[in-house]
Order: structure tokens, then sequence, then C-alpha cells
């Protein structure tokens, strides 16, 4: 009888070591394909998206437009929330579009619940929102060929210019409009 009880712990450890170790396999295997899809996309011209620079990582505590202009890159800055339903819908899209755009685009994101102020500067009202942004730094201004999409955009201007400050999008979003944005904002 006390043979069998150590043999059933015995048993669990094992288990649980198993499991562990099988848990750890899979996170790790995941994030080599993400180091090899980087050193890919870094040998097929995506010098600038560079494994490891953090302003090419998806998740963000706060939009740095000034930093990640100076990569002359379009810019899709996704403010949301993990906690937000219309947020976690569209998170895989986001995800799927941040891998796919390595160094044609910079795709970002930020939880605005947990980090407050990360969207200071922008006028968010709603989440998941998102702004687009020209390689130059420029407010994207959609095509006439955007018309036809079904995608509602917000043109943000200063009262007393009238200048041209932001240009966004309310709600979520598919990979396929993510997709149709981009190549609009000169992604090829």
């Amino acid at each position: 009888m006390l043979n069998k009880g150590k043999w059933m712990r015995a048993a669990v450890l094992v288990l649980v070591v198993v499991l562990v170790g099988g848990i750890w396999f899979i996170k790790n295997q995941g994030n080599a394909d993400k180091k090899t899809a980087a050193v890919q996309n870094e040998q097929q011209g995506g010098e600038l998206a560079a494994a490891g620079d953090p302003n090419f990582e998806l998740y963000t505590n706060k939009m740095d437009v000034a930093a990640l202009s100076a990569y002359q890159l379009p810019m899709l800055l996704d403010f949301g929330a993990d906690d937000c339903i219309p947020c976690q819908q569209m998170a895989p899209a986001l995800d799927a579009i941040h891998a796919e755009m390595q160094g044609k685009a910079i795709v970002k994101f930020v939880d605005v619940w947990k980090n407050t102020d990360g969207a200071d500067g922008f006028p968010i009202q709603v989440v998941p929102t998102q702004i687009m942004i020209y390689a130059d730094g420029t407010p994207y201004v959609p095509s006439e060929d955007m018309a036809d999409s079904g995608i509602r955009f917000t043109m943000y201007s200063k009262k007393d210019t009238e200048e041209h400050m932001f240009t966004l999008h309310q709600g979520g979003l598919t990979q396929d409009q993510m997709r149709l944005i981009l190549k609009d904002l000169g992604v090829v």
C-alpha cells in the first residue's frame, strides 16, 4: 500500500514536469519562429526592422510618432484594451498584419486602459481606434479608391489653422481592411 502511494506521487510529479516542459517548449518554439521570421525579413531587405528593435514590436506602452517617423515607414497605430471585446476580436488580425508588414510598415498596439497616458496627444474617444500616418510622418488622407471600401474615417484638423492633424478609424478592422489601408498608405 505504501509503495503504491509513492508511485502515484512520482507519477504525478513526472506528469507535472512533462506539462511544464511542454508549455515551455511550445512558448519558446513560437519565439524561435518570430526570430526566424525577423532574420528572413532582414535578409529580404527589411533591414530597418532589425530583430530586437522595440520600435518594431507590436505592443507598446505609449506611441512615439516622432521616433517612429525616423524609420520613414507608413504607420498603423491601434489604441485599444486587452479587456475590450472588439479589441480581442481584432487582435489576431492585428498580430497577422504586424508579422506580414515587418520592414514595410510599422504596426503598433497600446492598451490605453492599462497605460492611461498611452494615448496622450491623440484624439481617442473609443477603443479600438486606429490612426494612420504616411511614411513621411504626415497624417493619412484616404484616396478616392477608399470611398468604396466601406471603411469610415474621421479627419481631425486644428481649429485655428485648419491644418490636418489626424485621420482615424473607430472600431475594429479586419485583416483585409488593414491591408487595404496600408496599401493606400503606399505599402506594396
